[in-house]
């Protein structure tokens, strides 16, 4: 067994990386920063969650076949499998600011070609595939940018709260409040999501300029750069060689795909088993992001009375019982209730996840650390989805998601035995890169 001082040597097994802590923002620029990032994330997010919905809809309109519809929305989540790794790459080697501008200016091409077309009637479903895989492209490169700027940006006394409001507009705008206003904006017409989504992307790309700081990774002079397959290499075998951060890692596969799975079965289970209607099935979606924003307003509270390694477990049980919850019951508010927790577990995970590896992954890796963090967590959505599936073709709805929590529960003795006070203390004790 590893022993528990792997966490804060990473020189020890993956090269001779350091972790020179830099100077710390001033309060007020750390606050300034903080404000400027969660106001980005929030309305970039927004603006992909609506592209989510507003793409598959107008491939609707052009298409029966199921196939070419569900395409659309493969297109926008395939590059987390496809490009993420060398995504991480990128960031470790450009300036992390510049590389969200260069998104957001694609994005709003994208966008802006999107709107001409339909204002011409000539979308077809290969340019709603092609603009679905470079938004997609792009939104790898803006959350994963995105995620390495707070070491940066903010202050280390401030990160903990920096990293509970980015993560929880993240989370409220891609996956809630996002779809939500892009059925509405869709009911008035495509051009007009269109429009109003590439606003979104404007303001953000605007919103930028306030950020203060300097944010291209610091040149590692004691490493030769190496060819891209290298590097990522490189980041995958730093994650997989630091013990906790290996755990967090497959941990969240496992919490991930339990998110896709209640994600794609829960439309089947609300309209046959639950018989609830548009209205109704609204409500329980909004349970995961009611939760969510309460884990985000609550998570330093929470960190205070139980402490990091607890309240990281509630997401263990939180996403059990969001699974959990369709197999025992049918009544709404049951379910709800487990999409609740599940949703503030979510975030209380996300939370601490990110301010551990902020310490224990130095700056020169960071992008390529991240990369492959999310390529585990988005990457075992549609795992999930698809497995979810076809358990459920099999076996029943209620036999797959009992799955799904048998797995969930499988996590606990690993996560105790791995996410240790004493494992944590050395994570919170090493230097800090802000």
């Amino acid at each position: 067994m590893e022993s528990s001082t792997d966490q804060r040597s990473p020189a020890t097994k993956a090269g001779p990386l350091t972790r020179t802590p830099q100077e710390a923002p001033p309060r007020d620029v750390s606050n300034r920063n903080t404000t400027v990032l969660v106001t980005f994330t929030a309305i970039t997010n927004l603006a992909d969650g609506v592209t989510k919905v507003v793409l598959p809809l107008m491939a609707t309109q052009l298409t029966d076949s199921p196939a070419q519809v569900a395409g659309v929305g493969l297109t926008l989540t395939l590059p987390w499998l496809l490009v993420a790794l060398h995504v991480g790459v990128l960031v470790d080697r450009f300036d992390r600011r510049l590389l969200l501008w260069i998104a957001d200016i694609a994005r709003m091409l994208v966008v802006a070609t999107l709107l001409f077309l339909s204002l011409r009637d000539a979308v077809s479903i290969p340019a709603l595939y092609t603009g679905g895989l470079v938004l997609g492209v792009a939104e790898v490169v803006a959350l994963t940018s995105a995620a390495t700027l707070v070491p940066s940006a903010v202050a280390p006394a401030g990160q903990e709260r920096a990293n509970a409001w980015v993560a929880g507009a993240e989370t409220a705008c891609n996956e809630f409040c996002g779809p939500f206003v892009g059925g509405l904006l869709v009911a008035a017409g495509a051009s007009v999501a269109l429009g109003w989504t590439g606003a979104g992307y404007l303001i953000g790309t605007l919103i930028l300029v306030l950020l203060v700081g300097r944010f291209k990774p610091k040149a590692d002079d004691t490493r030769p750069a190496g060819t891209v397959n290298q590097r990522i290499g490189e980041g995958v075998r730093f994650l997989w060689q630091q013990r906790l951060l290996r755990l967090m890692a497959l941990a969240v596969t496992v919490l991930s795909a339990c998110w896709g799975a209640w994600l794609a079965l829960m439309p089947l289970v609300a309209t046959s088993l639950m018989d609830l209607d548009a209205r109704e099935y609204g409500m329980l979606l909004s349970a995961l992001g009611a939760g969510g924003l309460v884990g985000a307003l609550t998570v330093t509270t929470v960190n205070r009375v139980l402490g990091r390694r607890w309240s990281m477990f509630a997401d263990l049980l939180g996403t059990a019982a969001m699974v959990a919850t369709p197999v025992i019951s049918t009544n709404l508010w049951v379910v709800a209730a487990g999409a609740f927790f599940g949703g503030m577990g979510g975030i209380l995970w996300t939370v601490n996840s990110r301010t551990i590896s902020q310490r224990l992954v130095p700056d020169s890796m960071f992008g390529r650390y991240n990369a492959a963090a999310r390529l585990f967590s988005w990457g075992a959505m549609p795992l999930g989805a698809g497995l979810v599936g076809v358990l459920a073709e099999w076996f029943g709805i209620r036999t797959a998601f009992a799955v799904f929590t048998v797995a969930t529960l499988l996590i606990i003795v690993p996560f105790l035995r791995t996410v240790t006070p004493q494992a944590l203390a050395e994570a919170d004790a090493a230097p800090a890169r802000g």
